[in-house]
């Protein structure tokens, strides 16, 4: 079997390649013309683990290459998947200028039965709106070639991508034709014989579950953040709390950590595209609202405890910066709370020394020159007045606190995440300030 994947970010890129780790030959297409050249070169444009080695080993074995031409990619393709971006619109609508794009050139190019899925994030009813814009191109060129068009969201957890690729927790694809169901069933088998679930549906439904679950995980979150701020307020122990909860299974212990907010590609937009979606539909989904709300007041929260440490004064202070991208293993920083943060530092008059094991390039991008990049971890620390944590890589979990100590001009350290233990901290001669946690018991 033969597909075509459009789009070679994240997504396109991730689902074209281990497609082809299981022995299908895929071509993956992207306009950006320097990207591809880079691709084809083994130039991976995004950090995730794993990946690289896999497109290596793919493009070797010939299952896998890159064009910059969708006709060419199309021949003898009997599935295309569409993974182009989605960006919000100013009114938090998701914009599909690129979805659109892809199923009109299909239309002008196709030349026999073509299963066409979307795979970018796409609000309800954007299938409908695919299946007119290649039914258009069709028409105008005078021809009567059959097409599908599915849905087939994805559930990647950046930093893991690979592996929620290969051992998927399910499959979800949205479909109306019998002809289309054999095709992805086909396509799926390989990812299905160690009894990894494939859930069938209507097409509404598969573009709904996708931003139902996104904005689940994310109301999670935030409720979570929420009832930290209360237990700081109340003088209860959020990691407490949060243990106490966790061992409920009709809770769970995942997404329940308190922090900084959630950042990212997907949680902020889908919750946005979401809440607009039912907007159109003249309903309000008060508690998505909510969810955000909280979520952009605590990327606040660690810059308010820094403020107040230095009773309102930052200006000429200097503060270290560990972590930059919006989670561990990814130099993803769209959404970051990492730049909220350090904004408000800036304006403030603070400096800033910061450290990412894997998004200092990326970081440029965001802040430029406006802060210094370290060498490493410690490096930042140097003739710095303060530590804030604000992403927890690995590496940050068990530093070398006498080191630490030793270079900062405070000991204060300001973590994000509450991934170090606040009685240790205290012992070591820390202030020690995290999230949910009354500092002064």
């Amino acid at each position: 079997m033969k597909i075509a994947v459009v789009g070679s970010g994240y997504v396109g890129l991730v689902t074209g390649t281990c497609f082809s780790e299981v022995g299908i030959d895929v071509v993956c297409v992207d306009i950006d013309q320097k990207k591809i050249e880079n691709l084809n070169k083994g130039i991976i444009p995004i950090f995730e683990p794993g990946l690289e080695e896999m497109v290596h080993r793919n493009m070797k074995k010939g299952r896998l290459s890159f064009t910059t031409s969708l006709k060419e990619a199309l021949v003898n393709s009997e599935v295309l998947f569409i993974a182009v971006g989605t960006p919000p619109d100013e009114d938090g609508s998701a914009d599909l200028k690129y979805v659109l794009a892809v199923a009109r050139e299909c239309g002008k190019n196709m030349q026999d039965y073509l299963l066409v899925v979307t795979k970018s994030t796409v609000p309800v009813g954007t299938a409908a709106k695919v299946k007119a814009a290649l039914q258009e191109e069709l028409d105008k060129r005078g021809v009567d070639i059959p097409f599908d068009v599915a849905s087939n969201p994805e559930f990647l957890k950046e930093g893991a991508a690979v592996e929620d690729f290969l051992k998927p927790d399910r499959i979800v694809i949205g479909l109306d034709s019998p002809r289309a169901e054999e095709l992805m069933k086909s396509l799926y088998k390989p990812f299905t014989l160690n009894g990894h679930p494939v859930i069938f549906m209507d097409i509404t439904s598969a573009e709904m579950t996708k931003y139902a679950a996104n904005s689940m995980l994310a109301t999670k979150i935030s409720f979570m953040n929420d009832i930290a701020n209360l237990c700081e307020i109340v003088g209860a122990d959020i990691n407490m709390v949060r243990k106490g909860i966790g061992s409920d299974t009709r809770i769970g212990t995942k997404f329940i950590y308190p922090g900084i907010g959630y950042g990212g590609s997907c949680f902020p937009k889908d919750v946005q595209a979401l809440i607009r979606t039912a907007n159109e539909f003249r309903y309000e989904l008060r508690v998505l609202k909510a969810v955000e709300a909280v979520n952009n007041d605590q990327k606040s929260v660690l810059f308010n405890k820094i403020n107040g440490y230095f009773t309102g004064n930052l200006n000429g202070k200097t503060i270290a910066v560990w972590g930059l991208s919006f989670k561990p293993q990814t130099d993803d920083m769209r959404e970051a709370p990492s730049l909220v943060i350090i904004k408000k530092l800036m304006e403030a008059g603070a400096k800033i020394k910061a450290y990412d094991p894997v998004a200092m390039n990326e970081a440029k991008h965001h802040l430029g020159e406006s802060i210094t990049y370290s060498e490493d971890m410690y490096d930042a620390l140097i003739d710095a007045d303060a530590l804030a944590l604000v992403t927890e890589w690995p590496e940050f979990r068990f530093p070398n606190f006498k080191i630490v100590k030793k270079l900062l001009n405070n000991a204060v350290v300001f973590d994000g995440r509450n991934i170090y233990d606040r009685k240790e901290m205290k012992q070591n001669g820390f202030d020690y300030y995290c999230i949910g946690v009354d500092t002064e018991k």
